[in-house]
């Protein structure tokens, strides 16, 4: 596994100025081998609030709001945001977790009863709207706007992300210093990218996505590793992608650079042990690489990991995981769960 904390030439890291410099080099390293380049903030985000009504009897409020940005304004996507409803004793902003989804629609809140029970505010993207997940993404949401750039799905989904993020510190609902991103699968990964870039996003939870392409794929644990995915998905990844097929290692970067990227900010990984398409050694050693990073900024508690007996998915138990993680360290609520046990040796193969 590629060493987060040895730069290019050789050198090793030893400050958090040299640190900083590494970081930027990773994230070329990533955009040019593994995602593609995206372009740079538009600046010009505006939300427009299409429709509202509270629902569960009151207790949560859900707003349809219309996002627009881009060259000549002319780009866009829905979110659906669902927040506690304002009593005397409950009181925004509110901790915000992003989370990508089929929809946005009102009919959703039911799956994130959990999160808003806790206190925590749910911002819904339709992904699809940010770049269609199939060979002809390049006609779709942004990438005719913007046709300089080698990026793909992965890239423009996480781009969209940050698009959100941008509207979200705009709204008065949101506390900007809790803004949480959540995805699975296929969309974890896109979680991960964003997590890695996006600096303004304090807590990254991908599910099921992110396992180590080194450890994954026939011959190496099994799952998807690289020459699975780009025989199956040449559009999630950028355009290099699959110069790799068939020499993995030969790769600069792997997946625990994206939970590198992320420190100090907080970061839970959770996994399946029977995961069809991943498995659950290449998500250990994600986790382990990364480690070295968050104990060299002194944060080693900051990265987490779950692991959960099942398959691909994400279940009630990944959602405990994430919301507990959350209350102890983004909230400070207390707890004494810990996020730092790996399964026996025999349950990750």
């Amino acid at each position: 596994m590629p060493d987060p904390l040895v730069a290019d030439g050789g050198q090793r890291v030893t400050t958090v100025d040299q640190w900083r410099q590494r970081r930027e080099q990773m994230i070329q390293i990533l955009e040019e081998y593994e995602y593609g380049h995206m372009p740079p903030p538009p600046g010009n985000v505006k939300g427009h609030e299409v429709a509202s009504k509270p629902l569960m009897d009151g207790k949560v409020m859900y707003r349809l709001v219309h996002l627009t940005f881009g060259p000549e304004e002319k780009l866009g996507f829905d979110l659906g945001i669902f927040t506690p409803a304002e009593t005397a004793t409950v009181k925004g902003p509110f901790p915000t977790l992003i989370t990508l989804s089929f929809g946005v629609n009102e009919s959703a809140a039911s799956r994130y009863q959990v999160a808003l029970d806790r206190g925590y505010a749910v911002v819904l993207i339709g992904y699809q709207q940010l770049g269609a997940d199939s060979p002809t993404y390049r006609k779709t949401a942004f990438f005719p706007a913007y046709p300089d750039y080698d990026w793909n799905d992965f890239s423009a989904w996480a781009w969209g992300i940050s698009r959100c993020v941008d509207f979200l510190e705009t709204d008065p609902l949101t506390d900007k210093s809790k803004i949480m991103a959540m995805g699975v699968s296929r969309l974890g990964q896109a979680v991960l990218l964003a997590g890695a870039v996006d600096e303004r996003i304090a807590l990254v939870a991908p599910v099921g996505g992110g396992m180590a392409l080194r450890f994954s794929g026939k011959g190496r644990g099994n799952g998807q590793g690289i020459d699975e995915i780009v025989d199956q998905n040449t559009y999630w990844f950028g355009p290099r992608f699959a110069e790799f097929r068939g020499q993995t290692d030969k790769l600069p970067s792997d997946q625990h650079w994206l939970l590198a990227l992320a420190a100090p900010r907080l970061f839970i990984l959770c996994n399946a042990l029977s995961d069809q398409y991943g498995n659950a050694n290449a998500a250990a050693q994600t986790y382990l690489s990364a480690k070295s990073v968050y104990a060299f900024l002194g944060v080693p508690d900051n990265l987490g990991v779950s692991f959960r007996p099942g398959q691909h998915g994400m279940n009630a138990t990944d959602w405990e995981a994430i919301l507990d993680f959350a209350d102890q360290k983004l909230l400070k609520r207390g707890g004494n769960r810990r996020f730092d046990q790996l399964p026996p040796a025999e349950q990750l193969h």
